[in-house]
């Protein structure tokens, strides 16, 4: 912790994490005007591969100590947080106690998305609508209720399960056997040891992220995900196979309910209870035929949304950053373009199962240079050799951007034909909806 006290350069940035969203800052941050230097902790081998003003960084997540030397060495002056995981663990905390400023919420703010339960209640408290739910940790009661209700239910591990935690059980029976595996077998581990039986709404989704410094709130350009593995929403939920912005289904009107049955309160609602929200707050909403509904809050940029949002960015992402932190947002010009962004993910063979690493990944430079086409890279790894390799379920995120979606579709489609690698496969949906 020798960093204490160090301010460091606004110009130097330190993002955390290894994913395609993190991938999406890093380019986002390049290309801030205040920026001159971008260094990815531990990312991955799109931002191994950029070079010039970014670079990889040999730390772990959680590795709060190493992380915060190393801010301190480099004279970092802000630092992004990207993964919910060292969020949960009080990593905005620790930058804040060396002195170094940290885009994401506090520990106590991130209970929003590192506890169901907590979000839950914390809505019921200040009447921000949702599904009706129970929060169990013992089996017996869990299985009485689940017999009780006379509604389809959805159930949750409470805790942080990488995007995996929520199960749509078709029966009784499978509603049965995943609380038990949840709870007696421990299915996503400590994750699981509470879990959050809750009423399955009926709707389309949208995803509604904003910028937040405590007080204040910005929107950004509303997104859909695609959670199923398969086309027409078929098959297991994953951490998500595309996505695209806007999604013209939120209307104005729609926004202005949403800003103020969801945002204006949950702002007002934190600060109250002593925990104000700053940095990105996401809500993932159901739109259903009362209203939209929060399925669930998110402490930060989400997954594959980011890829479709940033970019139709067309100011300074660090200055919206460094403006949540200073508790100065609405004094900041936030501008977005009118261009709609549709991003296709391409999996690993089995995924979001079992599957292998070290595919070797071709056909990305082909692909990355098509018009208004941006490859983003997750689950990849840079060899010694520079041969890039498959390291994770979902391997890269190719984006499509132009004056329509039809355009943008047909780009990110046209795109993603040119990579392969053993085991590939994708949506051929994202973004069919919309048009």
């Amino acid at each position: 912790m020798g960093a204490r006290g160090v301010s460091g350069d606004p110009a130097n940035v330190l993002v955390i994490g290894r994913g395609g969203r993190e991938h999406a800052l890093a380019w986002a941050l390049a290309r801030a005007p205040t920026v001159r230097r971008v260094w990815v902790a531990p990312g991955n081998g799109g931002t191994a591969l950029k070079g010039g003003m970014v670079a990889n960084v040999d730390l772990q997540e959680d590795d709060f100590a190493g992380l915060i030397a190393f801010a301190g060495k480099e004279s970092v002056g802000l630092v992004v947080v990207g993964p919910e995981a060292p969020l949960a663990l009080g990593i905005t905390d620790a930058f804040k106690a060396a002195g170094i400023a940290c885009f994401g919420p506090s520990k106590a703010a991130a209970r929003l998305e590192s506890s169901k339960a907590f979000a839950k209640t914390f809505m019921t408290r200040h009447g921000i609508p949702t599904a009706r739910y129970a929060v169990f940790r013992e089996l017996s009661p869990a299985l009485d209720h689940l017999h009780k209700v006379d509604y389809p239910v959805v159930i949750k591990a409470s805790g942080l399960a990488a995007g995996k935690g929520v199960v749509l059980p078709e029966t009784i029976k499978d509603a049965e056997t995943i609380l038990t595996r949840m709870l007696e077998e421990h299915l996503f581990g400590v994750a699981s040891d509470e879990v959050v039986i809750e009423e399955r709404l009926l709707g389309p989704e949208a995803s509604v992220l904003a910028f937040c410094d405590g007080r204040n709130y910005r929107l950004m350009p509303i997104a859909q995900d695609h959670k199923r593995v398969f086309d027409g929403d078929k098959g297991p939920n994953t951490g998500g196979m595309g996505a695209y912005a806007p999604a013209p289904i939120v209307t104005r009107q729609l926004l202005a309910a949403i800003e103020e049955t969801v945002f204006a309160p949950a702002l007002r609602g934190m600060a109250a209870e002593g925990a104000p929200f700053a940095g990105v707050l996401y809500a993932g909403l159901m739109l259903t035929k009362t209203g939209p509904q929060v399925i669930e809050f998110n402490c930060r940029f989400g997954d594959p949304e980011t890829q479709v949002i940033l970019p139709l960015l067309r100011s300074d992402i660090a200055n919206a950053m460094r403006a949540c932190i200073s508790r100065t947002l609405g004094t900041v010009d936030i501008d977005w373009s009118s261009q709609t962004a549709v991003s296709v993910v391409a999996a690993s063979g089995g995924y979001p199962g079992a599957y292998s690493k070290g595919q070797t990944i071709s056909g990305i430079d082909a692909a990355a240079a098509l018009p208004g086409t941006l490859v983003y890279h997750a689950g990849t790894r840079l060899e010694a050799d520079r041969r890039l390799v498959t390291d994770g379920g979902r391997v890269l995120s190719i984006t499509g951007t132009g004056d329509t979606f039809a355009q943008a579709r047909a780009r990110a489609y046209a795109s993603i034909e040119k990579i392969s690698f053993e085991g590939m496969h994708y949506r051929r949906d994202i973004g069919a909806k919309a048009q």
